[in-house]
């Protein structure tokens, strides 16, 4: 039998899912089979409006071997699994001669635990929390998340969190759920056998496409016990959220109250000089967290070195205590110590992690209001860690809608640790981008206006021309505003102000469900939604309820965020740009993404302002401009609002 055509195999899959072939699919599954095939990489950028799902599902099902694909969204791995995988299968069986099969896979705490369900968890602070599920009518919404949860057991097939419909809080799942350190493991546990978590592996092993997420692939590549199914081909979706994400899994923290629960869970298991020893190590660390102040910590303060060591060696008696003894008048003894080593031995790493003060590391005090003072440590860069643990042994294909920064795929690359494009390294993984476009025709649909008349932005206080200005284009649009802020007191600062200047309803971020705020705001075209990062990345409302995107400034990160000025100072030490590598990278990419929310269907149509005029002055404005999507351009403030009053009454002569 003839091999089946790749252009024949997306025909088919396109049909399937009720959509159009659209231009750039054909080039991206032929890119991600070429990489398959050669086993080599690829950086491919696909707009918005691309179908870029099934310019890689296609030769990944056609590939005949294991292919994990990871995402940063859970809307996309939905996505991906209950739609665009069980149609795209289907359509191509004929032609494959074969059923591909495919699963998710998640961290295990991801799944509820049966264990924990029925035998309770371990607790510290409020004991008799499990006596609620005996309860006829639990009064506390806590005993009725988890009398929900006991049902919800009985009916599910996978555990899976997100399967539960509606959500409960992280309180309630955290007494149903268990870390992969805290799990007894299957063949010590008694409910081993009916396992949530060992299903979805098992099932994931007899899978050709996995489906998982940025932290899991990001664990798999960091703890060296491999997590994942053996694959030779990863498909990245997302690919610009990889390097925060694996950053985030890298990070360490400890808080007071973090060391109070690993004291009092030790406690229970060793004897009372090597628990008193970690309860004044604790005590110790405790006093110099109050007195904390944020910020970087280019040096170790001696009273924080000396806290940290004390933690450090009275964690390390302790765990050797509880492996050296075994209490078998405590209850379910076995999950109690799991428990308790779980939350020592993360106790022992950060603290040994940040008393070695590698160079490579990163470590700061930040400060909430409500929840005190936190330590935290993380890598410096990822680059390295990518660079050996992601590309080596495998093809990997990197794809999203916002790859190429100022141009090119150069910034992108150098995160993930590779060379420039066509350079070769001896360290480095060799390979090759490809933007294959987008369907929409940006120029004709989407103005960009930088507001080039304001001042220049201050670090602090209202700007009242500002303002003035997004009161002005809002009254112009109608309504149909999304204002991307840079922080969440410039989001709220507008709200208040303009509620009180305007007739159009104005949603703000905080005030509801992420979700209601984005059904409100897709609802009523009048009406406006202001937030800040989530909305950047997260907002899908194609037509006329979304005409106008409004970035308040240019999201540089803060000057005194510690990790992105450690990472720039390190790119100026080594004789780079540290701005451009660093803060116009981030900002560009930012920007992007926002800029994305405008046009996601070939009818939209609306303008992106930008009320920031270093956009338009400053030398690195070109760079960030270059990241956006290729909109008219303008800066005449009396253009953009005659075209803003055209297009609204072109949507109300539509009815919307």
């Amino acid at each position: 039998m003839t091999k089946p055509s790749l252009t024949d195999l997306l025909h088919a899959a396109v049909a399937a899912v009720g959509g159009t072939e659209r231009p750039g699919q054909v080039a991206m599954a032929e890119a991600v089979a070429e990489a398959i095939d050669d086993s080599t990489h690829r950086l491919i950028q696909a707009g918005t409006g691309t179908g870029k799902s099934l310019g890689y599902l296609v030769p990944a099902l056609a590939h005949g071997e294991r292919v994990v694909v990871a995402t940063a969204t859970l809307a996309l791995q939905r996505q991906l699994v209950e739609r665009d995988l069980p149609r795209t299968v289907e359509a191509l069986h004929p032609q494959l001669r074969r059923r591909p099969q495919f699963a998710m896979l998640k961290g295990r705490s991801n799944y509820l635990c049966l264990h924990r369900l029925h035998e309770g968890a371990p607790q510290d602070e409020e004991e008799g929390l499990f006596d609620q599920f005996e309860a006829a009518a639990p009064t506390s919404k806590l005993g009725q998340d988890l009398l929900r949860l006991r049902d919800w057991a009985d009916e599910t097939e996978t555990g899976d969190r997100d399967d539960l419909t509606p959500g409960v809080s992280d309180r309630a799942w955290g007494q149903i759920s268990v870390s992969s350190r805290e799990c007894l493991g299957a063949s010590k546990c008694a409910y081993g056998a009916e396992c949530f978590a060992e299903a979805a592996r098992e099932r994931a092993k007899l899978a050709d496409v996995v489906v998982t997420n940025h932290a899991l692939l990001a664990i798999d590549a960091i703890e060296g016990a491999p997590v994942l199914p053996q694959h030779e081909v990863l498909i990245v979706d997302e690919a610009h959220e990889l390097v925060s994400r694996v950053t985030g899994a890298a990070t360490g923290e400890l808080t007071p109250g973090q060391v109070n629960r690993a004291v009092k869970r030790a406690a229970k298991l060793v004897d009372e000089k090597t628990a008193d020893a970690l309860q004044t190590a604790s005590e110790s660390f405790e006093r110099v967290m109050e007195l904390a102040l944020p910020g970087r910590l280019e040096e170790i303060p001696e009273d924080l070195g000396y806290a940290l060591t004390s933690l450090r060696d009275a964690a390390r008696n302790v765990i050797s205590a509880i492996g050296a003894t075994r209490d078998k008048s405590v209850a379910d003894e076995d999950a109690v110590r799991k428990q308790a080593l779980a939350s020592v031995e993360n106790v022992h790493a950060v603290a040994e992690r940040i008393i070695a003060g590698s160079e490579y590391d990163v470590v700061w005090y930040e400060r909430h209001d409500r929840f005190g003072a936190t330590l935290r440590v993380a890598p410096l860069s990822v680059s390295g860690l990518l660079r050996e643990k992601l590309f080596e042994d495998r093809s990997v294909v990197l794809t999203s809608a916002t790859l190429k920064l100022g141009g090119d795929f150069n910034g992108v690359a150098a995160s993930l640790g590779l060379s420039p494009e066509g350079v070769e390294a001896d360290d480095a993984p060799v390979w090759k981008g490809l933007d294959v476009g987008s369907p929409f025709d940006y120029p004709k649909q989407g103005i960009l206006y930088v507001a080039k008349h304001l001042a220049t932005p201050g670090r602090e206080g209202t700007r009242g021309d500002m303002m003035d200005e997004l009161a002005e284009l809002i009254e112009a649009a109608g309504g149909r505003t999304l204002g991307l802020f840079s922080s969440m007191r410039g989001a709220k600062a507008a709200a208040e102000e303009l509620r009180g200047r305007l007739d159009h309803p104005i949603l703000l971020q905080g005030e509801e469900t992420l979700g209601e705020l984005i059904k409100a705001f897709a609802a009523d075209p009048k009406t406006c939604l202001f937030g800040t990062l989530s909305l950047w990345q997260g907002v899908d409302v194609p037509g006329p309820s979304c005409q106008l995107v409004i970035m308040d400034r240019i999201p540089f990160p803060r000057p005194d965020d510690p990790l992105m000025s450690a990472r720039q100072k390190s790119v100026e030490e080594h004789g780079g740009n540290g701005f451009m590598a660093v803060a116009a990278t981030h900002a560009a990419l930012l920007m992007a993404q926002g800029a994305g929310r405008l046009v996601r269907a070939s009818g939209d149509r609306g303008i992106v302002a930008v009320l920031d005029p270093r956009l338009a002055t400053a030398r690195y404005g070109s760079f960030l401009k270059a990241s956006l999507p290729d909109f008219w351009y303008t800066t005449d403030r009396n253009q953009v609002r005659r075209s803003l009053a055209a297009i609204d009454a072109a949507a109300k002569a539509d009815g919307k």
